[in-house]
């Protein structure tokens, strides 16, 4: 089962709503949310420097009733960077390591480079 996003705008505001996360999720979070389960956030700029951000979780199987939150972002100071998992952090030496291979095979004499 994929996660489903949909989002749209509501005057300034962006809302996105998501349905459908697969129940393994559920194992790695102390908020668990079922494929029964909704979360609508909204982002809306209410100054220049100020992004309010709000969630609202509903859940029948988890939750007897909706729960919300909200939370007012100001820019940080310096770099922003990105902190995800990714697969290509795994790979990146093999790939250089079959790069290298290659390169030397090319070099050597009598070679085909492949």
């Amino acid at each position: 089962m994929a996660r489903d996003t949909v989002a749209w705008w509501e005057g300034d505001t962006l809302v996105a709503e998501t349905r459908n996360l697969n129940p393994i999720q559920a194992a790695h979070t102390s908020t668990p949310l079922s494929p029964q389960g909704t979360v609508t956030e909204s982002f809306t700029r209410i100054d220049k420097g100020e992004l309010l951000y709000q969630f609202r979780v509903e859940d029948p199987v988890h939750y007897t009733q909706p729960w919300s939150g909200e939370y007012a972002f100001k820019p940080g100071k310096g770099e922003l960077y990105e902190y995800a998992c990714h697969e290509g952090n795994y790979s990146v030496p093999g790939i250089l390591r079959g790069a290298r291979l290659k390169e030397a095979r090319a070099a050597s004499p009598g070679s085909s480079g492949r």
